[in-house]
């Protein structure tokens, strides 16, 4: 083991580079989901082409929504809100995105036909009642009665109604899905949260819905009301923070080395990972800070450190850190 621990490390010599890491994850799903709601042509640049992002495109085409993809550039060709072609026997494959499993379902919500969705080993054993009792109380019906998992049975209804709902544990996929379903839903959808990812917040406000949000005592009111419709969203997606953090700690754990990636989202509620960092003594700063789409982006500059300290974790990083604690643990 020691042999190979260090024939690997001899590979890695210091370096001086600048690179691009592939777009963000959240905001990509985000983004074709909302576009296949909009009215037209929506138009994403650097859309990640990850396993996720494409099962995202598989579903949005089995409910009849054209899609083209060429090159860096996707394009989708919304329908309106509700603008699904819904027919029997639709079986969505979420794969292994939660993200997509869980916010495709409240744009389901006025299925006349029952919709199957399923997903891969390791996301069929993941609890999906955190989605299903608001869905349900909202007025969309699930089969079997009882079931928790994948696979599951989702029915719409014309009757939907808004309710109050309460997000505790800082889940950004449960505060999204409810703001989802309010696009559908007449009335006010009121959502008090624990602080968590507010991409959806932002598309939303990007996109002219009448959304509201103040915070208190480290929590987000919200409050939406639906639609008559959303235009089509046209958007550079950013560079992954969680494809970044790969590299920043590369960067951190070799010798003499230098590191830039070029615009990357730095919203606040995904920088744990360099606020944690930073505290270790990690030598990272954010450069030529812009905003894109109101997403806060920025280049990321890291510089080889000798020595990092030992932390407490600050409880408040864990939401905004989740994705990256197997690299924060290797640090440690």
């Amino acid at each position: 083991m020691r042999e190979n621990f260090l024939e690997i490390k001899e590979k890695i010599r210091d370096f001086n580079k600048k690179i691009s890491v592939d777009g963000d994850k959240s905001i990509s799903i985000r983004w074709a989901l909302l576009a296949s709601q909009g009215i037209g042509i929506s138009t994403a640049e650097n859309l990640l082409k990850s396993e996720d992002v494409l099962n995202t495109l598989k579903c949005l085409r089995k409910l009849g929504i054209k899609i083209h993809f060429k090159k860096n550039k996707c394009q989708i060709f919304g329908q309106g809100l509700n603008g699904f072609f819904f027919k029997k026997n639709i079986i969505l494959d979420a794969g292994n995105s939660g993200t997509l499993g869980r916010l495709i379902l409240p744009l389901l919500i006025k299925s006349p036909y029952k919709i199957k969705l399923i997903g891969d080993k390791s996301l069929s054993k993941r609890d999906f009642s955190r989605i299903i009792e608001p869905l349900k109380e909202i007025g969309a019906n699930f089969y079997p009665k009882n079931n928790r998992k994948l696979p599951l049975i989702i029915k719409g209804s014309e009757f939907l109604r808004p309710i109050k709902y309460f997000e505790k544990r800082g889940s950004a996929q449960c505060k999204s899905s409810v703001l989802l379903a309010s696009l559908l839903t007449p009335g006010q959808m009121e959502i008090v949260a624990k602080k968590s990812r507010n991409h959806t917040e932002i598309m939303f406000q990007n996109l002219k819905i009448p959304i509201k949000i103040r915070m208190k005592n480290n929590k987000d009111y919200i409050s939406v009301f639906r639609p008559n419709t959303i235009k089509n969203i046209n958007i550079k997606i950013p560079g992954d923070i969680s494809s970044s953090a790969f590299f920043i700690v590369l960067t951190l754990l070799s010798k003499k080395s230098k590191l830039v990636i070029k615009n990357v989202n730095i919203n606040t509620s995904r920088l744990g990972i360099i606020k944690i960092l930073k505290k270790m003594g990690g030598k990272i700063k954010l450069l030529n800070k812009k905003k894109n789409n109101n997403e806060e982006c920025a280049d990321i500059l890291i510089k080889s450190q000798k020595k990092l300290k030992k932390i407490n974790c600050p409880t408040n990083l864990n939401s905004s850190a989740i994705d990256e604690f197997l690299l924060i643990f290797l640090v440690a």
